[in-house]
């Protein structure tokens, strides 16, 4: 839920008080930005993306209707950039996720040969989800990563729940078929 005050500078922005708009930007950067590096992959492509979901807010803070949370419609904002940017990108570039928190130091066994293999799973992954469709990276991202419920992700996205447990689904599938891929011989066995 948000606070009162978050409500009260929606109120603001809406009636052009662009110092309440600049609050709420401070308020929702971290979580906008963060989103936005999920969905692009990498740094330099992630401001890019915020910088165009806050100038698309600053829009259009005056038709939102508050049937939503503000950082429920900044997601919605920023998932459609995202797709929007990735779409017009003629190459993308692949990074791995950054290390924010290291899985392996809370691994019981401080194996280096763990370690390596983490690391290696994590390019494999990272490499996999940059490699889908931005819909889908969007979705799996908003579920996996940000663990919202289909109902959530369907309204950032302006999708029906269905559609976002389809393309969950899709998405789910083909980061299987990329990381484990079957031989031919298998395939047909399964």
């Amino acid at each position: 839920m948000e606070s009162k005050q978050v409500e009260q500078l929606v109120e603001e922005a809406k009636e052009g008080d662009h110092r309440a708009f600049e609050s709420l930007v401070r308020q929702t950067y971290a979580d906008t930005y963060t989103l936005a590096y999920r969905l692009v992959g990498n740094e330099e492509d992630a401001r890019d993306v915020v910088q165009e979901t806050y100038l698309r807010a600053h829009k259009g803070i005056k038709k939102f209707r508050g049937d939503a949370q503000i950082t429920t419609w900044l997601h919605r904002i920023t998932a459609n950039c995202a797709s929007t940017y990735l779409g017009r990108k003629v190459r993308h570039r692949h990074e791995p996720l950054p290390d924010e928190t290291d899985i392996a130091d809370e691994h019981p066994q401080r194996d280096p040969v763990f370690r390596a293999d983490l690391n290696v799973l994590r390019s494999q992954l990272t490499e996999a989800l940059m490699q889908l469709p931005p819909k889908l990276r969007a979705v799996v991202v908003l579920r996996d990563i940000y663990d919202l419920p289909h109902e959530l992700i369907a309204e950032q996205l302006d999708i029906s729940e269905s559609a976002a447990k389809v393309r969950l689904h899709r998405a789910r599938k083909r980061l299987r078929e990329r990381l484990y891929p079957l031989g031919e011989e298998e395939a047909h066995a399964v």
